[in-house]
């Protein structure tokens, strides 16, 4: 299984990110990556940029290196009732939009039940076309519902590299388990870096294999092929 696009860095916009658009880009091409999505961390982020970063996407190049750039966006989910830190207008003008549950963020961890109607009320959006790293162990969810859910909007979830690393530390059989899910299902996966420096851009090794490991289809993941992550996103070729 090849990836072909990373779709989960993010610039020193974050906050806590170390890297610039150009830098991440050159990692890009030097992978042999057809294309990368910047998604930097929603305006809730401590630290993160101002809701105008956003709007103000259009200037980046759409090709940087050879590699075609994809504007998105991070979000926030905000409440239960899947809310995010950006409103529809800005999330209408990117590319990709991925949400997830962040800490310190505005939503208030409230056990299984509570965060898994949250993530649900965000697939019911159709500007979301993923949830990041579902496996996070600080946000508990019902896997199978999740799941049910990806399938059932056509949102994809995310196996998050860095959550089987540095990130997250302990999600590792959650991860395991949403893979898992999702070959039974059918479920739409992304494979993402979670890149905060350009080191870290393409690195999918543990993922992949995971997603492997569990009877994930090549056909299941959206970034392993350029036409069909276009067609997923409703982009031109």
């Amino acid at each position: 299984m090849k990836i072909i696009a990373d779709l989960h860095t993010h610039t020193v916009a974050s906050g806590h990110g170390y890297s610039t658009v150009n830098e991440l880009a050159q990692a890009a091409a030097e992978k042999g990556l057809q294309a990368l999505a910047v998604t930097d961390h929603g305006p809730a982020m401590p630290g993160g940029p101002h809701r105008y970063h956003f709007m103000a996407m259009r200037f980046i190049p759409r090709s940087i290196a050879g590699v075609r750039i994809l504007r998105g966006v991070e979000a926030n989910i905000q409440d239960v009732q899947g809310g995010l830190d950006l409103e529809d207008e800005i999330l209408e003008s990117l590319d990709f939009v991925m949400v997830g549950l962040h800490e310190r963020c505005g939503y208030e961890e409230g056990g299984m039940a509570r965060n898994t109607e949250a993530v649900l009320a965000a697939m019911e959006n159709p500007r979301v076309r993923c949830i990041s790293h579902p496996g996070n162990l600080l946000y508990p969810l019902d896997y199978e519902a999740i799941v049910r859910g990806a399938v059932a909007t056509g949102t994809a979830l995310e196996l998050n590299n860095s959550s089987l690393g540095p990130s997250r530390k302990g999600s590792c059989m959650n991860c395991r388990e949403i893979a898992r899910l999702c070959a039974r299902h059918g479920a739409p996966l992304l494979i993402g870096s979670d890149a905060h420096i350009a080191q870290g851009v393409g690195i999918f090794d543990d993922a992949v294999q995971m997603a492997v490991e569990e009877g994930v289809q090549e056909s299941q993941v959206m970034n392993a092929s350029l036409e069909r992550l276009l067609v997923f996103l409703g982009l031109e070729g």
